[in-house]
């Protein structure tokens, strides 16, 4: 998995991260060391929401934030199982419901 690294207001490095290990069962169609969770964050969000639980939806809510409705609406519904679309259009009318 490719790190990330955050930089505060002052553009000093705050942080470095990667996806947690416990997403790896999700990502059995790519090589999970190479994504990156900036590059690839519209394969990260569509693979969570269609094959994460709980646990998964939280920690993409608390990373991507306030960004992840865009992010979701920049996805084709197609990109979406039939059940997880639900779950899609409540992300992105509140962003809230995955901090909960």
């Amino acid at each position: 998995m490719k790190k990330t690294t955050v930089y505060n207001k002052n553009m000093s490095k705050e942080k470095t991260l990667s996806l947690p290990d416990f997403f790896k069962p999700l990502f059995w169609f790519c090589d999970f060391d190479s994504l990156d969770l900036e590059k690839h964050k519209k394969t990260i969000i569509s693979a969570t929401l269609n094959y994460g639980d709980l646990k998964h939806w939280r920690w993409i809510g608390d990373y991507y934030k306030n960004r992840l409705p865009k992010i979701i609406n920049e996805i084709p519904a197609t990109a979406f199982r039939k059940e997880a679309r639900r779950l899609a259009e409540l992300l992105i009318h509140d962003v809230a419901f995955i901090n909960v």
